[in-house]
C-alpha cells in the first residue's frame, strides 16, 4: 500500500494524441492534513474514497489506501468536503512499460497540466516522452490537496 510516483509539468499537448483512455474526475477533500489526507473522487460514474499518508522526504512515496464506493455515496460525500473541489480530465498514456497519467485541470486550476508515473521502486528507470517538462516531485504546491486550497490561477 505504498505509492511511489514522480510528477512532471507538461510542455505540449502531444499526450492527447498518444492517450488510450480519458476520464473525467471530480474530487474533494474531507481532510487535507498532510499526515492523513482523505479524498473523495468521482471518476466518470465510479466513486472512490482514498486515504494518503505523509510523503517521504523526497516526495517519492507515501501510504495510500483506496476503497470503491457508489456514485451516490461519492456525490453525497463531495457535499461535505472542504472548500475547493478539483475538476480535471485524466489522460492515460502508455510509454514503454509505464502508464503516465496526465491531468488537465479546469476551474481555478485551468492552465495547469501535470503528468505522474507510478513506479515499483524509487530508483526504477523509465522513458520520458518529449512532452514531459520540469519535474515537480515533492513540491507540495502541485498536490491536489494544495491545489484545492491554493489554486494555480492564484499563484504569482
Amino acid at each position: 500500500m505504498i505509492e511511489i510516483e514522480r510528477k512532471f509539468l507538461v510542455k505540449s499537448e502531444d499526450y492527447k494524441e498518444a492517450s488510450f483512455k480519458v476520464t473525467h474526475i471530480i474530487q474533494g477533500f474531507l481532510n487535507r492534513d498532510p499526515e492523513r489526507t482523505v479524498r473523495v473522487r468521482l471518476k466518470n460514474d465510479e466513486g472512490i474514497l482514498t486515504v494518503k499518508g505523509l510523503s517521504s522526504n523526497e516526495g517519492l512515496s507515501r501510504f495510500e489506501w483506496e476503497k470503491n464506493i457508489t456514485k451516490n455515496e461519492a456525490k453525497a460525500l463531495l457535499e461535505f468536503c472542504e472548500k475547493g473541489v478539483i475538476d480535471k480530465l485524466r489522460y492515460e498514456v502508455k510509454v514503454d512499460n509505464h502508464i503516465f497519467e496526465v491531468d488537465e485541470f479546469f476551474g481555478d486550476n485551468k492552465g495547469l497540466v501535470i503528468a505522474e508515473v507510478e513506479l515499483k521502486t524509487e530508483d526504477e528507470k523509465f522513458s520520458k516522452p518529449e512532452w514531459l517538462g520540469e519535474e515537480v516531485t515533492g513540491d507540495i504546491k502541485y498536490y491536489n490537496s494544495q491545489l484545492s486550497k491554493q489554486p494555480f490561477n492564484t499563484w504569482e
